[in-house]
């Protein structure tokens, strides 16, 4: 046999010696670890819970954890308040067993609510004002950071109905640039201050950008399904007592964006 085969036989012999030794196992601990984080963040994401901490419910005073909002089972065909302009929306007919909670303004900067948000995986909808939120914009940051949806709320939350056309556009518009300024990102949903609004604010939010209008659902109790709930402060407390209707009526709480 020549050199240069006895060379590859040799190669050869020493790979299958190395296979049947076991030496190649020296990786496998590292992939056996991988598998092991893999297989945690499947569960965690099973049980809708932060990885490492399943009884978050429990600080929160919550009965039993939160059950996970079901997929948008469809998005819910709506009506524009005419041609071109965004319906207006109160609540969401769907029927999914789902509400929507959101928060106005964004006075109260409750480093309690961050955690809450975080702890508990709320899909909670934020609709901003400019001028009310003033410095406070990395709360917020934080805010999204955890999963809340950032939307547009005007920048001095002056009463809309009524104004002339370049104001409210103004308002809304100059409120969709400040938020990608700060967030990078034009929001699709606007709420407009106090509720009030007119077929001007309707065509000023959808030059804008707007898709849809945002108002709540009033004067109905029990809390029902497709329900979008304004939520005021304190926060921490209402939206913890939310919370416990919510799952005694055999709801979740679902993200709004997923809908509209």
């Amino acid at each position: 046999m020549t050199a240069r085969p006895l060379a590859v036989a040799a190669l050869a012999a020493a790979l299958l010696a190395t296979t049947a030794t076991g030496c190649a196992q020296s990786v496998d601990p590292i992939e056996r670890l991988g598998r092991k984080a893999a297989h945690a963040a499947r569960q965690a994401a099973r049980t809708h819970a932060p990885p490492g901490d399943t009884h978050a419910y429990r600080r929160w005073g919550l009965p039993a954890p939160l059950p996970p909002a079901p997929p948008a089972s469809l998005r819910p065909r709506l009506h524009a308040a005419g041609p071109g302009l965004p319906p207006v929306v109160d609540h969401v007919p769907t029927h999914d067993k789902v509400v929507f909670l959101t928060y106005d303004d964004g006075a109260e900067r409750d480093r309690r609510f961050v955690d809450l948000v975080r702890e508990l995986r709320l899909p909670v909808s934020m609709f901003l004002t400019a001028s009310v939120v003033g410095p406070g914009y990395a709360h917020f940051a934080r805010l999204r950071e955890v999963g809340a949806n950032v939307q547009n709320h005007t920048l001095d939350h002056q009463p809309l109905r009524g104004l002339p056309y370049a104001g409210q556009r103004a308002e809304i518009c100059g409120q969709q640039d400040k938020l990608r300024e700060r967030f990078g990102l034009r929001p699709r949903l606007f709420r407009p201050p106090y509720g009030t609004y007119d077929p001007t604010t309707l065509r000023a939010a959808a030059d804008c950008g707007i898709s849809a209008v945002v108002l709540w659902t009033k004067g109905r109790q029990p809390l029902g399904r497709g329900d979008i709930v304004a939520v005021g402060p304190p926060l921490v407390e209402r939206t913890v007592g939310l919370l416990r209707e919510i799952q005694e009526r055999g709801l979740s709480v679902g993200r709004l964006e997923d809908y509209l």
